[in-house]
């Protein structure tokens, strides 16, 4: 009996009964739905909301390596960045094998909160960080692609890697000062293509980008460059005025021609911005992220930095959330 006729032999009564049903179904579901996600949730303002912890993730990668109560701090600082509405927390602790127990506790810590991470460290012979020894950059690029593929459980989907973060401050040298602009272009763009060529051999979706300074994006990050590079420009910008935040966004694209992350933003910045209380922190950076909601062309910021320094969200010895990570969670968690 072909389904044409069954639907012939049902009676009225038996039709309007399941449609009845069907649609008890589907009310049902909106309302889990609902329940679980909550009225009108907005959506996040930008696909990548990240806080970085490099005073702590970095900077004391050695004297804490192992000294396991420092676990406490790892869970204190991720737990709130989490609270605060980021997708992702940035570590900049470094990639050497000295070092992978250190980072594992801090990605371990970010899972457990269902955080994704920014790796935004390098080798340490990069920049001689810790009296490690300079590196050439051949040899940078065998140890990229061999970080990635040992360590694979280091990595989730929606991660973010960066090779060498502002790469300009290492072996290779700044291509204002040297000159070699296209020598330097061909080494991001050989590690760029290193790096995502592993990340698909431990079969792991991780974003791949290079956070640089500002001045040298506008030397380097032509259009070409831009695409060879993903179609995003990672730009590490600390400014006096807000309005120039949205200014510079508005010409990075323009130039790349692609997206924008701001790698870094903070204040106050010491002789860039004038010394400011709790109150004028919180004032500046709210008018900043006003004005960058409105620019399509952004897609991501890291403030810079969770505690410890003049642009800190948390008080480092007393533990107070000061008003500008109020600011700040407003626009990674809008309510």
């Amino acid at each position: 009996m072909d389904f044409i006729e069954k639907l012939r032999r049902l009676s009225l009564k038996q039709i309007i009964s399941g449609l009845f049903i069907a649609s008890l179904i589907s009310l049902l579901v909106y309302l889990y739905i609902s329940s679980v996600q909550g009225p009108n949730k907005p959506a996040n303002l930008w696909e990548v909301q990240s806080i970085d912890t490099m005073k702590y993730s970095r900077d004391l990668a050695r004297e804490k390596l192992n000294e396991a109560t420092f676990d406490e701090e790892i869970d204190y600082q991720v737990s709130n960045i989490k609270e605060m509405g980021a997708s992702h927390v940035a570590l900049g602790t470094p990639y050497d094998d000295e070092f992978i127990p250190y980072l594992e506790r801090w990605v371990n810590t970010a899972r457990k909160y269902r955080l994704k991470v920014w790796f935004r460290g390098n080798f340490s012979g990069w920049e001689q960080w810790f009296n490690y020894e300079g590196i050439t950059p051949e040899k940078h690029q065998e140890l990229i692609e061999t970080f990635i593929i040992n360590n694979p459980q280091l990595f989730q989907d929606g991660d973010i890697f960066s090779p060498c973060t502002e790469c300009e401050n290492g072996v290779l040298g700044d291509p204002r000062l040297t000159g070699n602009v296209n020598d330097y272009k061909i080494f991001l763009v050989e590690e760029y293509d290193i790096a995502n060529t592993a990340f698909d051999r431990i079969e792991k979706d991780v974003t791949v980008n290079f956070p640089m300074n500002g001045d040298v994006a506008e030397l380097i990050m032509d259009k070409r460059m831009t695409q060879n590079l993903g179609g995003v420009v990672v730009v590490d910008h600390y400014v006096e005025r807000p309005e120039q935040l949205a200014e510079d966004v508005r010409h990075y694209a323009k130039l790349s021609g692609g997206k924008v992350i701001l790698g870094e933003i903070g204040v106050y910045i010491p002789g860039i911005h004038p010394q400011m209380n709790d109150f004028e922190q919180a004032d500046w950076l709210e008018q900043a992220l006003t004005l960058l909601a409105e620019e399509e062309d952004l897609v991501g910021i890291n403030y810079w930095v969770f505690s410890d320094g003049t642009t800190q969200l948390w008080e480092k010895d007393t533990r107070v959330k000061r008003k500008a990570a109020d600011v700040l969670q407003n626009f990674y968690k809008p309510k």
